[in-house]
């Protein structure tokens, strides 16, 4: 789920998802060195770079009640390594302050509340040291700068209610929202099940930023939980005795409903294109 921000990320990367992520100061190893020279022109030595390391995301089910499996994880490690870190989700490349040159998933003996084993996606970032940057990695060192978001493509994404891949298809649950099952109420989760793209790590003073309402966009067409109703007929009812023509309530539901389902093919069409090319 993606709850709209102030920035709007979306409109950059259509479908895009973010994620909070958390940061903490690095040692700079001989490893390290090694790692980080990979991606230079030059080769820098200790003294030149600064470090650190951040918890981009986990397995546990978050407060955008949306959880990642292990192969999801593992998806993201790859994508992410080499990418840039960036602040306030601005893409422009001034804007362009460190580097992820490493990337590792993390087990810490713990489990998540579904009893799985408990894993961190963590990357390791640098950055060059420069009198431009030094007020930044003051900031970092001090505990000032220490939250970043993550923004990247599903390449699934299951709903718990009806079992819908939400990447194909829209279904009308939202993660969060409690649904009458056979055994009871149950609240809505979505599995990100596979990652296509890692798109930025950025340096934020708010991670998420929520805002009222609910919505939802893994195909790149943003769906506000009011879109859907869940006694929404599929036609329009015939007119009663009393009633020789449809409500107006009816004619704007059925239109609203028909006008939805095109935005989703179309932007579902688009997703696949764009992945295909």
């Amino acid at each position: 789920m993606y709850e709209k921000n102030e920035y709007a990320p979306n409109e950059v990367f259509p479908g895009m998802i973010s994620k909070a992520a958390s940061i903490a100061p690095n040692e700079v190893t001989e490893d390290d060195l090694a790692q980080i020279n990979k991606y230079t022109l030059e080769p820098l030595a200790a003294e030149d770079v600064y470090t650190f390391k951040a918890v981009l995301c986990d397995n546990e089910v978050d407060r955008q009640h949306e959880r990642f499996t292990p192969k999801a994880l593992g998806d993201l490690q790859k994508l992410f390594l080499g990418k840039t870190v960036i602040k306030d989700h601005r893409h422009v490349a001034d804007n362009q302050v460190a580097r992820i040159y490493a990337t590792e998933l993390v087990e810490t003996g713990k489990a998540t509340k579904s009893g799985e084993p408990y894993m961190q996606l963590v990357a390791h970032c640098y950055m060059v040291r420069t009198a431009s940057n030094a007020d930044l990695i003051a900031e970092i060192k001090g505990g000032i700068k220490r939250e970043g978001s993550v923004g990247f493509a599903a390449s699934s994404a299951i709903c718990s209610i009806c079992q819908t891949d939400n990447v194909k298809s829209y279904c009308r649950h939202y993660p969060g929202r409690s649904y009458e099952k056979a055994g009871g109420k149950e609240t809505c989760t979505f599995t990100l099940d596979g990652c296509s793209d890692a798109y930025e790590f950025s340096l934020v003073a708010v991670p998420a930023q929520k805002k009222a309402g609910v919505t939802k966009s893994y195909t790149g067409e943003v769906v506000d939980e009011k879109d859907f109703h869940e006694e929404e007929p599929e036609t329009v009812e015939a007119p009663t005795d009393e009633q020789t023509e449809p409500t107006t309530e009816q004619t704007d539901n059925k239109a609203a409903s028909l006008a939805l389902r095109a935005r989703i093919a179309a932007a579902r069409a688009r997703h696949i294109s764009t992945h295909n090319n």
